[in-house]
């Protein structure tokens, strides 16, 4: 039953995609509909070139030369006969457009002396005109002619042919239909040549799609191809001019930010030695622990400060500055000891290892790795609970750097655990007071560097572990 179920889903989804509107589709059926209409307006203009082509019924030299071998040959009834037969074959060759076997064939019928002495087929009913030399349309059995008939006063012959009064191209397969059983046999094979050549007008097309598609949130460059093609030129100069838009916007943005942050460093500093100066000065009890609280405030204030200054650097740093090769081992080992007096205040147990007894080389701006790891390993403190344990490994897999950073804290629940990178968002259940940028900081620092980030659950369960790998440096 479960594999019927996952066969139907499949099926519906293919069905789905079939019936989703597609320009490939649409281009593909409009040119099979352009061979077909072109086709249709081919065949109409042989169906009426072949109305006001002369019928076999007007040609007086044909009447004239019948009437010839009748008249030259009437003593001689057998060559007569044999004649007369021969030029009614030939009559029903020259109609390439019927068969001398079937009823829809031209009929000869002469008569001399009032005797009928030549018939085409013997179930061809015999028939008159009204006025020699006229083609007439004369019912006859069960089926309507075009004939004329043509008199001689000599042995008082007549000559009459007549012709079935259709069109004469035939539309069916069984009767030579030269025009329809080609369009029949040749559309599949159009299917095919349409398509390649939908699919190969449509390459630079995909050429643009492709280089979008694999652009990073931050990559806000204008696009490198420049397509000839001037249906696809103003697309790529609408995609580069909002590309602009947003970078000039998102410039701007960081730059406020970035002068609002610097800004405020100043009263931050001034506003914590002044209020360390009074509680120095003062004994009252509740005083200074209304300056404990105050100076508390000025460091959660100072620390979103940095954060800011922070991302703006990570934002800024070009994806190709990336200047020199680091050992990423010595980076996070140097960088343990300055975090460490955070983790001994709450009796937090902060050990690193190398996993590795060989360096961990990466490529990368300094400044900013090191903003990562503190950021990482600072928020696994800041989130275990008094009296835990922070781990911090370093070591190789594959062709990348790996960064382990793993707390006891309460986690992160999978369904936040994207969302948490988002700039300013914090999960809702969460009771340690923050900015909501560090995690932020991280993906953007990775994001330059080639890198990525995992988060998992802890050991046991238990915490949260921030996974990131870095590519190794080849120098």
């Amino acid at each position: 039953m479960n594999f019927l179920s996952v066969a139907a889903k499949a099926v519906a989804r293919r069905i789905r995609r079939w019936l989703q509107p597609s320009l490939v589709r649409r281009l593909l059926f409009a040119q099979i509909a352009v061979a077909g209409l072109l086709w249709c307006a081919t065949l109409a203009l042989f169906l009426y070139d072949s109305n006001r082509l002369p019928e076999l019924v007007r040609y007086d030299k044909v009447f004239e030369s019948i009437m010839a071998c009748a008249q030259n040959l009437a003593f001689d009834p057998a060559r007569q006969q044999q004649t007369l037969k021969a030029f009614d074959m030939a009559l029903q060759e020259t109609s390439s457009d019927f068969k001398s076997d079937q009823d829809r064939a031209p009929v000869l019928q002469v008569w001399q002396q009032g005797r009928l002495i030549y018939n085409s087929a013997p179930s061809a009913p015999l028939m008159h005109t009204q006025m020699p030399g006229r083609v007439e349309q004369v019912r006859a059995g069960d089926r309507v002619w075009r004939a004329r008939s043509m008199t001689s006063p000599l042995l008082d012959t007549r000559v009459l042919l007549a012709e079935p009064d259709v069109l004469r191209l035939n539309f069916t397969i069984e009767h030579r239909s030269y025009y329809l059983l080609p369009l029949a046999i040749s559309l599949p094979f159009v299917v095919f040549p349409a398509w390649l050549s939908v699919m190969l007008a449509l390459r630079p097309w995909r050429q643009v799609t492709k280089e979008t598609a694999e652009r990073g949130p931050a990559d806000l460059s204008p696009l490198t191809f420049e397509p000839p093609h001037k249906e696809l030129q103003p697309l790529v100069n609408g995609i580069n001019g909002l590309l602009r838009s947003v970078r000039d916007r998102a410039s701007r943005e960081r730059g406020l930010i970035a002068d609002a942050a610097n800004e405020l460093r100043t009263p931050l500093d001034a506003m914590r030695v002044n209020v360390e100066a009074l509680k120095a000065r003062t004994s009252d009890p509740g005083q200074r622990e209304l300056m404990a609280n105050l100076l508390r405030s000025n460091d959660r204030a100072a620390r979103l400060v940095g954060q800011l200054r922070q991302l703006m650097r990570s934002d800024e740093m070009p994806l190709d500055a990336l200047p020199a090769t680091l050992a990423f081992d010595a980076l996070v080992r140097d960088r343990i000891p300055l975090v460490e007096a955070l983790a001994r205040a709450r009796g937090i147990a902060l050990e690193f290892a190398s996993e590795v007894p060989e360096p961990v080389p990466v490529h990368g701006e300094r400044e900013s790795l090191i903003s990562m790891v503190s950021n990482l390993v600072e928020n696994a403190i800041k989130y275990s609970p008094d009296g835990g344990a922070v781990t911090v490994r370093v070591g190789r897999e594959s062709s990348d750097a790996v960064l382990r950073v793993t707390d006891q804290g309460p986690g992160i629940p999978p369904a936040l655990r994207e969302r948490v990178f988002d700039r300013f968002f914090r999960n809702p259940d969460q009771t340690q007071s923050g900015s909501g940028l560090g995690l932020a900081i991280v993906r953007s620092v990775l994001e330059k560097h080639g890198g990525r980030i995992e988060l998992s659950d802890g050991e046991g369960g238990r915490g949260l572990r921030a996974t990131v790998w870095l590519p190794l440096s080849a120098g």
